[in-house]
């Protein structure tokens, strides 16, 4: 399959979907973005507890990281080493930025998973009233495609939009959790150091 044959099948689709296509494939495009930007981001990439790592960072400071998690219990024990007071205000501060950076995109993936099914159905009512229009004038067989092409439009689009959203809502809960257990080590994290004498 050339180069050539691909933007035959590409430029089909867009036909297929009509006005609609275009926005649907931004969307796709950001949506599998930000996922792939929280995934990476949220990714475990270390096999210890909070407890081990702290131990493993106190006795490896150069130890180069694996993660956000990682990073807050090296930046913590940086902290905790200058013996600052109101350590804990000081860890809010600092691992304010892990939290915004776990956070990253996630409205961006809710709004295009809330405005796929949307854009779907708006093709499916472009699709209905060319098909309306076909009837009303009996054209059967038309440039754009007459009824068969207003149907086709309709049911093409709506699967687009919810091809779109369903992929998006699925990996997004399953990324929400991983974000829920980091923010939860990230708040032992902070317990640990405070509670260290």
């Amino acid at each position: 399959m050339d180069f050539n044959d691909i933007f035959l099948s590409v430029k089909g689709l867009f036909d297929s979907g009509g006005f609609v296509m275009p926005p649907l494939l931004a969307c796709t495009m950001m949506l599998w973005y930000g996922l792939g930007y929280r995934y990476w981001t949220l990714k475990e990439k270390h096999g210890m507890g909070v407890r081990d790592m702290l131990i493993f960072y106190q006795k490896n400071p150069e130890s180069n990281t694996k993660g956000i998690l990682d990073d807050a219990v090296k930046q913590g024990l940086k902290l905790k080493k200058h013996g600052l007071k109101h350590l804990r205000s000081h860890l809010d501060s600092d691992f304010s930025d892990y939290e915004k950076e776990m956070r990253k995109y996630a409205v961006l993936i809710k709004i295009i998973v809330m405005i796929s099914p949307l854009l779907g159905l708006l093709g499916t009512v472009s699709g209905m009233i060319e098909t309306f229009d076909s009837l009303a004038s009996m054209a059967l067989f038309t440039q754009s495609g007459g009824i068969a092409g207003g149907i086709s439009q309709a049911l093409f689009t709506t699967q687009m939009g919810l091809a779109v959203a369903i992929p998006g809502v699925l990996i997004q809960s399953v990324l929400n959790k991983r974000q829920i257990n980091l923010e939860t080590n990230l708040a032992q994290v902070k317990d640990l150091l405070c509670s260290q004498d």
